[in-house]
């Protein structure tokens, strides 16, 4: 079986790149500006994939292997994760922060993206330990902590001028989706919400928790409402609660992602930003 390979880092030399590409002993070689290339007709194994991926980390590259003329128009939709995805931060982890409560919040919330602790149960834990929080720390949050990912304000530009819907689906709070929805023009959001009585957080969620299933049931909604099949969607995440919906998805992106999320991805992004996709599919 023949192969593209795609190599690209923004720190990455042309001799670096070169250097990699040499190892797939490619048909052809198509430089795709100064940080980044295509090997085609690579000879695909496991073998090579293993070979390069331990090259291309050494040298701060991220190397993808995709099956030739895949474009960013063979898919209808692109649905990201939020915290550490989409934007560079955990949200509950900087909400924590404002009661001194991060340390302990910020353990937990590690080992559930690691995919140790039940997502749910970790959730409620991490909840019920802001308790009495005065709900304008969330607003603090999002003014002074929240920042977009590197290049995902480009891939977002790109993917909605190519005709895409966009999917936020997040175990996060939807006092910072709605936010991000509205501002990135994103068709659909969905995400946990926060009680809050008399200014105060409760410690509780309201309703049903956003864990992994229901974020592989949102992916499935919403390619059904666009008349979609799930192999047309490009899912985007970093934590092993989001491994059910990249399972579904035509493109899984695994971004600064866990290794339990590395590992099953199709397309990793450890150095590129979130437009790295968008060099993978030109």
């Amino acid at each position: 079986m023949t192969m593209n390979l795609v190599l690209q880092g923004p720190q990455a030399s042309s001799d670096t790149l070169d250097r990699l590409a040499q190892l797939a002993r490619p048909a052809r070689v198509v430089h795709l500006g100064d940080h980044a290339l295509r090997c085609e007709d690579v000879a695909f194994s496991a073998e090579l994939k293993a070979r390069i991926d331990a090259a291309a980390l050494k040298a701060g590259v991220d190397a993808c292997f995709i099956e030739a003329g895949r474009r960013l128009a063979d898919f209808g939709l692109v649905a990201m994760d939020m915290d550490s995805t989409l934007i560079t931060i955990e949200c509950i982890d900087e909400i924590a922060d404002m009661q001194g409560l991060k340390p302990q919040v910020a353990e937990i919330t590690e080992a559930a993206m690691r995919g140790e602790l039940d997502f749910a149960a970790s959730l409620t834990r991490r909840v019920a330990l802001l308790e009495g929080l005065d709900a304008t720390a969330l607003e603090r949050v999002y003014d002074e902590r929240l920042r977009i990912s590197m290049g995902g304000e480009a891939m977002l530009k790109a993917v909605q001028a190519a005709g895409l819907k966009t999917l936020l689906v997040s175990g996060g709070f939807t006092f910072f989706t709605e936010r991000l929805q509205q501002r990135l023009g994103l068709d659909v959001a969905h995400a946990n919400v926060l009680e809050v009585a008399n200014g105060k957080l409760t410690g509780r969620v309201l309703g049903g928790i956003v864990d992994a299933e229901e974020k592989m049931r949102t992916v499935e909604r919403v390619c059904a409402q666009y008349g979609l099949a799930p192999r047309q969607a490009i899912v985007m995440g970093d934590g092993a609660n989001d491994l059910k919906m990249m399972g579904i998805a035509g493109l899984s992106v695994a971004f600064r992602a866990k290794p339990v999320v590395r590992a099953q991805a199709s397309v990793a992004l450890n150095f590129s930003g979130l437009d790295g996709l968008l060099t993978i599919l030109q």
